[in-house]
């Protein structure tokens, strides 16, 4: 078969919508990855890798994003960056290919969220590893505790995610249809008044792959400086903030789902 043109996989590919979904599309996607992938989806569209296997690749590159952390110094931070930009094309990238064949499928959307839990939770716990210096870098044993927040980290951005998921779960199994988006706003001013608050702060996004890679290579970078002559003292302060940002955002996310109108 002819090998199409970005001219026509754009309409198929990027039908009206894809790019405003107002959970669904990453900024990063939106802002230039979906043009990026654009350009890759004509050499995979006719070949035999199917859309789900694009998916499983996006996992292993992901998990491995998380496993190079425990490379020290800036290399490990360069290669995660760069490799959950990688994660973040396959993601557009194996979507794209199911809507050009008409694949789409449940398994499809299924692998695509675990495939989003387990990348996230991986960089996470490789941030705590590589904060307790578990190669030993400094020449003293590995300290623990930034291992079990980077862990706590990353319980609380998988239970972010399954909070919104549950949405659609309770709802299913109630017999209600599919959640709008009006229907995600607080239906007290206050709570309304502290959402729009923390969505402008951005602060909850901080725990996402792509964010919380960047975040890493900013401490590295930092730690690569030595301004404080401890080593990984940014690493480890980052590892804190993310667990507290994760620990918080967990219990406002619940507390703003149980006080919309998406369980009614």
């Amino acid at each position: 078969m002819p090998r199409p043109s970005v001219a026509d996989l754009r309409p198929v590919v990027h039908p009206d919508g894809v790019k405003d979904r107002r959970s669904g599309e990453h900024w990063a996607g939106r802002l230039y990855m979906r043009e990026i992938s654009l350009h890759i989806d004509p050499y995979l569209v006719n070949t035999r890798v199917s859309p789900n296997q694009l998916t499983y690749l996006m996992v292993v590159v992901g998990v491995l994003g998380g496993a190079v952390l425990l490379v020290p110094g800036l290399l490990g931070a360069i290669l995660t960056v760069v490799l959950f930009q990688v994660y973040l094309l396959l993601d557009c990238v194996d979507g794209e290919v199911a809507r050009w064949r008409e694949q789409t499928s449940v398994t499809g959307v299924y692998l695509d969220r675990i495939g989003h839990y387990l990348c996230e939770a991986a960089l996470l716990v490789g941030f705590g590893l590589r904060g307790a210096d578990v190669f030993h870098q400094q020449g003293h044993a590995a300290n623990w505790l930034w291992a079990f927040l980077g862990t706590l980290a990353a319980l609380g951005a998988i239970l972010i995610k399954a909070e919104t998921d549950l949405v659609d779960v309770a709802r299913q199994r109630s017999g209600l249809a599919a959640v709008r988006d009006e229907a995600s706003a607080p239906r007290s001013s206050g709570l309304a008044l502290a959402r729009r608050a923390a969505a402008a702060l951005r602060f909850h996004r901080l725990v996402g792959g792509i964010e919380a890679s960047l975040f890493i290579l900013l401490a590295a970078v930092l730690d690569a400086c030595d301004l404080t002559g401890s080593g990984l003292f940014f690493t480890r302060l980052g590892v804190a903030v993310l667990a507290a940002v994760a620990v918080v955002q967990t219990l406002l996310h619940l507390v703003s789902i149980l006080a919309s109108s998406r369980l009614r």
